[in-house]
């Protein structure tokens, strides 16, 4: 399922695999001057290369290698010979081989399996430019090791992935590492941004006062498990006291995403 909105010299796709008529865990990709930023999951991969058949497309971002942000990859590379995809340089081995990225269950049922891509590393600060616009690549880890950013200091536009969707988290998967979050949160909301197009979720205009909620909120959370920890509690006795009853996607997940992960990346060594 595809549904496209436009926002001025941004078009955004919302995609996601169709179940029982509807579309089950949205996740977004962004095309503006012929630059697509993330292709959606493999599910959704032929649709949007039907889409894109009619607009110029001179190549790929992605802003990380979770299969619902790269699964129509290899179909436009198929399509369009010599399109190239970009990416953090940790992301390019699983771009090559995304078996090498083990999908639980709920991931293969929701996201399918991408097909391999051939890829090009961006660096910290790089800029890519387009026909109209200069895109610096921010890297952003947390959400994953090779996860960034795109910023687009014209015209104010900040492209987050996954590191920014909003709410307030009860919850994370395994290997996130929420520290890293915080860090690459503050990183962007340094940037002055007039609109915030995230890897799901709502556009924000003016994001400014959202970022530094979700940096208060993550940082106010992160003290009160520590200060717990030296009492002495253990992890459960955590969850129990600070993230409220069990989530229905610990139950989808069989785990994977729970408040338990959460408090565990908490405990992990701060960051200086």
């Amino acid at each position: 399922m595809l549904k496209a909105t436009t926002y001025g010299d941004v078009t955004r796709f919302d995609l996601a695999r169709t179940l029982a008529g509807k579309g089950r865990y949205w996740t977004t990709a962004y095309l503006v001057d012929g630059l697509l930023i993330d292709t959606g999951c493999a599910f959704s991969a032929p649709e949007l290369v039907r889409l894109l058949a009619g607009r110029p497309l001179d190549g790929i971002v992605n802003t990380h290698t979770h299969e619902d942000h790269i699964g129509a990859n290899g179909p436009l590379q198929r399509k369009h010979a010599g399109l190239p995809v970009r990416a953090h340089p940790l992301a390019l081995p699983v771009l090559a081989d995304p078996l090498r990225q083990p999908l639980h269950p709920y991931r293969r049922l929701l996201w399918g399996r991408p097909e391999p891509s051939q890829s090009e590393p961006v660096s910290d600060g790089e800029v890519i430019e387009t026909g109209r616009h200069r895109f610096q690549v921010v890297y952003t880890p947390g959400h994953s090791p090779d996860h960034i950013c795109l910023y687009e200091p014209e015209q104010g536009w900040l492209f987050t992935g996954d590191l920014f969707v909003g709410g307030r988290d009860r919850a994370l998967r395994e290997g996130y590492d929420v520290w890293a979050i915080v860090a690459s949160l503050k990183r962007i909301a340094s940037l002055p941004s007039q609109r915030l197009f995230p890897g799901s979720a709502r556009v924000r205009n003016n994001p400014a006062a959202e970022l530094a909620a979700k940096i208060e909120h993550l940082e106010a959370l992160g003290e009160r498990v520590l200060a717990l920890h030296r009492q002495g509690r253990s992890v459960d006795q955590i969850v129990h006291a600070l993230l409220g009853r069990p989530m229905p996607i610990e139950l989808i997940t069989l785990g994977h995403f729970s408040r338990r992960w959460l408090v565990h990346s908490y405990l992990n060594e701060r960051p200086a």
